[in-house]
């Protein structure tokens, strides 16, 4: 094994040069992040890794969480794409260290003579000599936890599953942290990014092992880790989302980039019990006074004050109803969780108010009466349609119909209107510009829940 120390290759161009600028640069970051308020520890990290004007907001949203956590992290194992040398495998180097100008990176060796005897794992100076996907990481890590060592890994194209073993192996107890760097897609018109880009973070929410290249250029390690991830029961959780358009460069071509963390689902806000409560009522009222302001602002109203909260980031399906005295004024949303919610609850909140079709639109002397509701989805799961009106759970389901085209829905809150299941989804179909008594064998029926929350309060 050499005793040298890796150079710093792309200090200057991806990141300050200059020790004390670097240091300056990354705890600016890191103090502009928000989404990490009350995370639990987490075991895993995704985030991004194009020069720091670009991604460094996204990636300081994960690496702001392990603020807390500084003293707990004694191994960081940290996995990315080769970009710059042809890997066969994953190439793990021989130096002794990895230099930054914020000073050195000891490897963990006696970690990566665990994994020394593994087909998969060769010995490759050159595959790191040039690569900016693990170096552009390590400014954070230092600036964030108190001491660590690192386990490098230059990922090659191979099958999920081997990535997977060696990740086992380094897995660790609570003093190891692992890092997929990778970014999302490359060179899409921002409109289309944004779309994209949203399905792939829906994918790796849900523990999705078969991403590919052109949806995150970190595929082969990413879609390893989430194998291990789910293994091993951790729960995901999206911190950021955006792209290159919306950072430091034009819309023309964008690239992708997204913040995620998984940790053990006992530790997070969203568990069942007293954690999912306190979640809700943050959530709801930042939430609710988006919707408000959105309206308020298309009026030229006074706005209210908008709380923070992590899960405005996350792509997420959101309804909005609004009352006035006591009587619809309108009710739209959508079923696809395609953008981010804070987006989405604003123009829900919009066309509520302005677009319901059924309704003039809202005028400000509606306002002082003017009641807000938003119901944030759950994903969808099919149901079976020999068994509909018995398989529905009459208050609790949200269904939707589709056949050939015709597609409608019903939220959980007509229960209250329509109380029997054979009656509730005969005025479905006739939402759907069907008889009551239709049916079809391509007839497709999926139900969800939602979290519905009111101004006076939440409501589950």
């Amino acid at each position: 094994m050499s005793q040298l120390h890796r150079p710093a290759a792309v200090a200057g161009m991806f990141y300050p040069a200059a020790a004390a600028a670097l240091r300056q640069a990354v705890g600016t970051l890191i103090d502009g992040a928000t989404a990490a308020a009350e995370m639990a520890a987490p075991k895993l990290l995704v985030v991004p890794h194009a020069g720091f004007v670009y991604s460094g907001p996204v990636a300081a949203q994960a690496y702001a969480a392990l603020g807390r956590w500084r003293t707990r992290f004694r191994r960081v194992v940290l996995l990315g794409p080769a970009h710059r040398v042809a890997v066969r495998g994953i190439a793990v180097p021989t130096v002794a260290a990895f230099d930054t100008p914020l000073g050195a990176v000891a490897l963990d060796r006696d970690a990566i003579a665990s994994i020394a005897d593994l087909p998969q794992v060769v010995a490759s100076d050159a595959a790191h000599a040039h690569e900016h996907a693990l170096e552009v990481q390590l400014p954070f890590l230092q600036a964030v936890l108190e001491r660590f060592t690192l386990v490098p890994l230059a990922v090659g194209h191979m099958a999920p599953a081997v990535v997977a073993e060696v990740l086992e192996r380094l897995w660790g107890g609570d003093e190891t942290l692992i890092i997929v760097s990778t970014d999302l897609s490359h060179d899409l018109p921002y409109a289309q990014a944004r779309v994209t880009d949203a399905q792939t973070v829906q994918r790796m929410l849900r523990f999705d092992a078969t991403i590919a290249h052109d949806e995150a250029c970190g595929a082969t390690p990413l879609n390893g880790a989430l194998q291990v991830a789910q293994r091993h029961g951790l729960q995901a959780r999206l911190l950021d989302l955006r792209n290159s358009g919306d950072t430091a460069g034009d819309r023309a071509r964008v690239v992708g980039y997204a913040a995620l963390a998984f940790a053990p689902a006992p530790g997070w806000p969203a568990a069942d019990g007293d954690g999912e409560a306190a979640a809700g009522e943050r959530l709801g009222p930042a939430l609710l006074s988006r919707a408000r302001n959105a309206i308020a602002e298309a009026l030229a109203l006074a706005l209210v004050p908008e709380p923070e909260h992590p899960a405005l980031c996350q792509p997420g399906a959101t309804f909005v109803t609004l009352q006035h005295e006591g009587r619809l004024r309108g009710c739209i949303g959508r079923l696809q969780a395609d953008r981010p919610l804070h987006e989405d609850v604003r123009r829900n909140a919009r066309h509520a108010a302005f677009e319901d079709p059924r309704f003039a639109p809202l005028r400000a002397g509606e306002w002082a009466g003017l009641q807000v509701e938003v119901s944030l989805l759950d994903p969808a799961q099919p149901l079976p349609a020999r068994s509909e009106a018995e398989a529905l759970r009459p208050g609790k389901d949200g269904l939707i119909f589709e056949w050939r085209g015709r597609r409608a829905t019903f939220l959980p809150q007509v229960w209250a209107q329509l109380p029997e299941p054979a009656q509730f989804l005969g005025e479905l179909k006739r939402k759907a510009g069907l008889a009551t008594e239709f049916w079809h064998a391509e007839v497709r029926l999926q139900r969800y829940g939602v979290r519905k929350f009111v101004e006076e309060g939440v409501a589950s």
